[in-house]
């Protein structure tokens, strides 16, 4: 049942989620949904901790194919992060991906609660072990990996509500050579 209602929420968002049309497209009952999850609360848990996964899964993916050595590693690894991040096929996870930050932040307490500070820590953890390790742990190490993330993520952000690839990828370009 998670499975198929995170294919659902992929396609149709999670803000305006309801259980009676989730439960008809998944072919199931909302009974069925409020039993195996508790509430509808617990039902967007599970679906955020599915979007969190699934991010997990790419971090783990770029960890393992990360260059061990030569030219700036960070610089490098922002630059997959980018091309993973603005792959069309990744939209609709993105989509999910901000709604649920967003609204982590203005409903903190609720169901979404955590889940923006989570994401931040885990891509700042990434994007540290990308780095020197006499660096990492300095200020400007620190700084320096906010900057990728601040850059990433406004980049994505922009690319989601405009569609706009070759300019939020130019940008994305230009930043990294002039930084790194």
């Amino acid at each position: 049942m998670l499975e198929a209602s995170y294919r659902y929420v992929l396609a149709h968002g999670l803000g305006e989620l309801s259980l009676r049309p989730l439960a008809k497209k998944i072919g199931s009952s909302p009974r069925v949904l409020l039993y195996l999850f508790g509430s509808k609360d617990g039902l967007v848990r599970a679906l955020l901790a599915r979007a969190r996964a699934r991010e997990l899964e790419l971090l783990a993916d770029l960890r393992a194919g990360s260059p061990d050595s030569g030219g700036d590693r960070l610089a490098q690894l922002a630059g997959r992060l980018w091309e993973w991040l603005s792959a069309p096929e990744h939209r609709s996870l993105l989509e999910l991906w901000l709604e649920g930050y967003g609204r982590s932040l203005v409903e903190p307490d609720g169901a979404w609660a955590g889940f923006a500070r989570a994401t931040v820590v885990d891509w700042l953890d990434v994007l540290a072990e990308a780095q020197p390790v006499e660096v990492r742990d300095t200020d400007e190490g620190r700084a320096q990996r906010t900057q990728v993330l601040a850059l990433l993520r406004g980049a994505l952000i922009d690319l989601l509500a405009t569609g706009e690839l070759d300019r939020t990828g130019a940008a994305m370009r230009r930043h990294l050579e002039a930084t790194f």
